[in-house]
């Protein structure tokens, strides 16, 4: 049975992202996990998005799901 690890991010300029990438990447080498890479949900509006310059460096991460706090309680381990 293998040890389900989430880590979970915010990142509004790919900063924490980057860091996110990098703690999923050295999880992976631990025998028997399965590690998922999650966001949450945005917390800024569009137009500050906008206003900040993030709303173009936030395309980088697009790919990667939000998660939900239901989806929490699935995990063994949460990194955040």
């Amino acid at each position: 049975m293998s040890t389900k690890i989430y880590v979970v991010f915010y990142s509004l300029y790919s900063h924490v992202y980057q860091l996110a990438e990098a703690i999923v990447e050295g999880a992976k080498e631990v025998k028997n996990t399965e590690v998922h890479l999650y966001q949450v949900s945005e917390l800024m509006s569009e137009d500050a998005l906008e206003k900040s310059g993030a709303k173009e460096t936030r395309k980088t991460f697009s790919h990667v799901p939000y998660i939900s706090p239901d989806q929490l309680g699935d995990a063994d381990a949460i990194i955040c």
